[in-house]
Parts: structure tokens; sequence; C-alpha cells
């Protein structure tokens, strides 16, 4: 029993300490991300993330999509990331999962381009609020699935 005891309280101890300072963040939850392609605008799932003292973990892009209907794209095509919020986030990363690989996909000005070979192709979105003076202090961050068939 004390064993659990210490390690509920070791667990609320990292989450206060990573998610204690909410640094101009607002809302009860991440700001919504949105996908644009070709003018059209689609909603991300949200999926794990810390905000505003509370921590929520929840399953991948590929579990958590399972049977959701993907986006249908053409080879190439632009898509843009948009989330209407402020502050921005400091720090990104995009993350496409295709076969059971993870490849590291490269956003300038919040866009991507859309794989060239047809298949079903997952991605995670994961955004930082970063503390400008602490460099391993996060304010908040947020985890985003969406999946693509590139026709």
């Amino acid at each position: 029993m004390r064993k659990y005891f210490l390690y509920l309280v070791a667990l609320f101890g990292l989450t206060i300490m990573g998610c204690s300072n909410t640094n101009g963040l607002s809302g009860g939850e991440p700001p919504k991300v949105y996908i644009d392609i070709d003018n059209k605008k689609f909603e991300t799932t949200l999926g794990t993330y810390c905000w505003q003292n509370t921590c929520v973990d929840t399953a991948g892009p590929v579990e958590r999509l399972a049977g959701k209907k993907p986006i249908k794209v053409k080879s190439g095509e632009n898509i843009t990331l948009i989330m209407d919020y402020e502050p921005k986030p400091s720090e990104f990363h995009l993350v496409q999962i295709s076969n059971n690989k993870e490849t590291e996909v490269m956003v300038n000005d919040n866009s991507f381009t859309a794989p060239t070979q047809r298949g079903v192709y997952y991605y995670s979105y994961g955004i930082w609020w970063k503390d400008e003076k602490e460099a391993n202090l996060s304010h908040g961050d947020a985890f985003y699935a969406f999946v693509l068939e590139v026709d």
C-alpha cells in the first residue's frame, strides 16, 4: 500500500511541476487544430495533453483514429495546419506513421506536402508552449491526430 501511495505522490508532483504555470494559456483544454486542404477545413483529434494543471493520456494516433474515415488528398498536395490561438506554441513536430514506421515531416510556414505514394497515412502533430527562460519547462503541450488517404 505504501508503495502505491509513494507512486501517487510522485505522479502528482510531476504533474504539478510540468504544468504548474499557465504563462498566459487560457481555456479548459488546448486549442483546436484544423488542417486546410484545397480551402476545405478539417478538424483534427485531440490526444494526449497537459493544460491548465491537467494532464490527459490517450492512445496513439493509429489506435485513436481506428475506424475513422481518412481525409482524401491528392499526391503531393499542400496541407496547412491552422490554430487560431495566442500565444502560438514555441515548438512543434509532425510525425507521419505508415506501415508501423514513423517519419518526421518537415513543416514550413505551417504547411507540409502530402505523400506522393498512394496509401493511408496517420499523423501526430505535437506542440509545446515552452518557457522562454527555462529550457526544459513546458507551460502546456498537446498532441493532435489525423489520417489522410492519398489517391
